[in-house]
């Protein structure tokens, strides 16, 4: 079968198409022919984790070194990235009870990576489910990471209907998904962006939505219930102020501050979401009824990967960048 495969660690261009070998299910395992996956910042961080310094991480330092060992100090260890799909069944185990051949799925593998690639193994009982009818597979494949992580994330913060919610970050998969999430609990929301992505973050729902380049949203005196900081990116010190008497600072990325920070301080929360077939199955139903929806900026054949990859870093895309697996 064919993948993109990365054999060592730089610029957009060490993605190359090479022949590889198909795998086979074992008996608990469902293989995808996956007909799309998504480039997501995992995925840019994963092609030049090496250079990756412990500053520019979004985590602590201890998720740095682990990531660092995990992914390859000198060449990458996973060499096929994509953490997102979509395809079809093309095989199962013969213990798989949940899938046949024929099945349109959508799903999310990981840090295990292996979606730029046509076909792809999995457990049955791993983040994968039936993909929502109306969604296209370019569509599905972009629903995933960022509606899953974001879920989970809100969930923990209990918003209440009329809450004010900001999203610093409202572009990005996470971000772009909190937005949505936020307005399904029937929040009213503010996304912060760059100015080339305002429309986009409008067109998910936003109720307003704040140029970072020309407004700092510390500064304009409002007051949100809950903040939240998908890349780290705003100190407490600084948000502190713009925070209700009750209102709480929700860090999806932190560096050992925040983490130390949160120690005995209610007001500040960091969290992961490692994501899970619950939550995707909640996910694919808020898709079927509208409430969340995936806005594709550009898509690339898989022979175009270095391309799209460039594409994100250069910090041009307006929604999911998509790769086309044919």
């Amino acid at each position: 079968m064919k993948a993109v495969v990365c054999t060592e660690y730089g610029s957009p261009e060490v993605l190359q198409v090479k022949e590889v070998e198909k795998p086979s299910p074992k008996e608990n395992e469902v293989l995808v022919n996956v007909k799309a996956t998504t480039v997501n910042y995992g995925d840019l961080a994963a092609r030049r984790f090496r250079y990756i310094t412990r500053k520019e991480f979004h985590m602590t330092g201890f998720f740095w070194l682990m990531a660092k060992i995990s992914f390859g100090l000198k060449k990458p260890k996973i060499q096929v990235f994509g953490s997102e799909f979509s395809g079809v069944v093309e095989s199962v185990g013969n213990k798989v009870t949940k899938f046949r051949p024929g099945d349109a799925v959508f799903g999310y593998v990981g840090q295990s990576m292996g979606a730029y690639a046509e076909y792809l193994c999995l457990p049955e009982t791993g983040t994968i489910a039936i993909k929502p009818e109306e969604l296209s597979f370019e569509e599905a494949a972009a629903i995933p990471y960022g509606s899953i992580m974001a879920l989970s994330l809100l969930r923990k913060m209990e918003i209440k209907p009329g809450q004010k919610v900001l999203v610093n970050g409202a572009s990005g998969g996470i971000g772009a998904a909190a937005v949505q999430i936020a307005k399904h609990f029937k929040a009213d929301v503010t996304g912060v962006c760059g100015t080339p992505r305002l429309e986009y973050v409008r067109s998910l729902g936003a109720d307003r939505v704040i140029d970072y380049i020309r407004e700092d949203f510390t500064q304009n005196g409002e007051k949100y219930d809950l903040i939240v900081d998908v890349l780290g990116k705003c100190a407490y010190s600084q948000c502190k102020n713009s925070l209700t008497p009750n209102g709480r600072i929700l860090y999806a990325s932190f560096k050992t501050k925040k983490l130390l920070q949160s120690v005995g301080n209610s007001r500040v929360v960091c969290a992961l979401a490692p994501g899970s077939l619950k939550d995707l199955l909640v996910v694919k139903g808020m898709v079927e009824d509208g409430k969340i929806k995936a806005i594709i900026d550009r898509t690339f054949p898989m022979e175009q990967a270095a391309e799209a990859h460039r594409y994100v870093e250069e910090g041009k895309k307006t929604g999911s960048v998509v790769i086309v697996i044919e």
